[in-house]
C-alpha cells in the first residue's frame, strides 16, 4: 500500500488546528505522566503493564494526527510540535505549529527543521 502525502494550505491546516489543539494536549499529558512513572519504577520500565498501556494510548494519539495529514514531531513531550506538509512558493514545506502558538503562522524546509522556521508570507495565509 503506497503512502501518499496530503498537502495542506495554511487555511487547510489552521481549520484542522482545533482538533490538533486537543490530540496534542492529550499527548503531551500522556508523554509526561509516562516519563514521570518510568522515572520511579524499578527495572525496564517499558515492561511495566501500565507503562505498555499508557505508550499504546501515546500511538493512539499520534496515529490521529498521522490520519489528519500532519506529524507529531515533540519526542520530549514538552512544546507540542507538529508539522503540515505544504507547498509555498513551489517547494515542498512544513507548516510548523507549537502547541504555545494560538495559529498556524511559521514554515520550514524539511532539511533545516524547526531552527530554520520563517513566517508564512502574507498572500498564502488568507
Amino acid at each position: 500500500m503506497e503512502n501518499t502525502v496530503t498537502y495542506f494550505t495554511p487555511k487547510e491546516a489552521r481549520k484542522t488546528l482545533p482538533l490538533v489543539k486537543r490530540i496534542v494536549a492529550d499527548i503531551l499529558k500522556e508523554g509526561k505522566d509516562v516519563r514521570a512513572l518510568a522515572s520511579v519504577l524499578d527495572g525496564d520500565p517499558g515492561e511495566h503493564p501500565e507503562v505498555r498501556k499508557r505508550i499504546t494510548l501515546l500511538q493512539t494519539y499520534i496515529d490521529e494526527l498521522n490520519e489528519i495529514g500532519c506529524y507529531y514531531k515533540d519526542w520530549n513531550f514538552d512544546i507540542g510540535l507538529v508539522d503540515f506538509p505544504s507547498v509555498i512558493e513551489g517547494e515542498e514545506v512544513l507548516l510548523c505549529w507549537r502547541s504555545d502558538e494560538e495559529e498556524i503562522i511559521y514554515y520550514h524546509r524539511e532539511e533545516d527543521g524547526f531552527a530554520g522556521r520563517k513566517p508564512i508570507p502574507p498572500e498564502y495565509l488568507d
